[in-house]
């Protein structure tokens, strides 16, 4: 699948810290409970670590008890879908639409009203919190 950013695996290394590069390059996944927006409800906007697409805003955020960021929807256009079979299930991973970097998993058994949980690696996301003017 080509991607609007195109970055050869050398440059990858370079721009992403050695987690980074391993979920979003190679598709890992980060422990549960280890990632540093887990457990983060601040108001924001949470962003592609690999090319700085907005990806989730904070409103679609929730406690799914999964032990990774949960969110009910992605902004529009922002991610794309792809079949994954892998260790023996049947899955829909999600990439960002940019660059193509794994963010995680979507499944189908939210709480909230869209049905959605977008499962995501912190690893994968960068966030900037709403400041209120001063």
């Amino acid at each position: 699948m080509d991607y609007p950013i195109n970055k050869s695996e050398e440059q990858w290394r370079k721009e992403l810290d050695p987690d980074q590069y391993y979920v979003l390059r190679e598709k890992g996944t980060e422990r549960p409970f280890t990632g540093k927006f887990n457990s983060v409800y601040a108001s924001g906007t949470y962003y592609c670590a690999g090319c700085d697409q907005a990806l989730f805003d904070s409103s679609s955020k929730f406690d799914s008890g999964c032990g990774w960021p949960s969110f009910d929807q992605s902004k529009s256009q922002t991610v794309a879908y792809i079949k994954d079979s892998s260790h023996g299930m049947i899955r829909t991973e999600i990439v960002c639409s940019s660059c193509g970097g794994h963010l995680g998993h979507v499944f189908d058994d939210g709480p909230t009203p869209t049905k959605q949980r977008y499962c995501v690696n912190s690893l994968s996301l960068k966030f900037d919190e709403n400041k209120s003017p001063q």
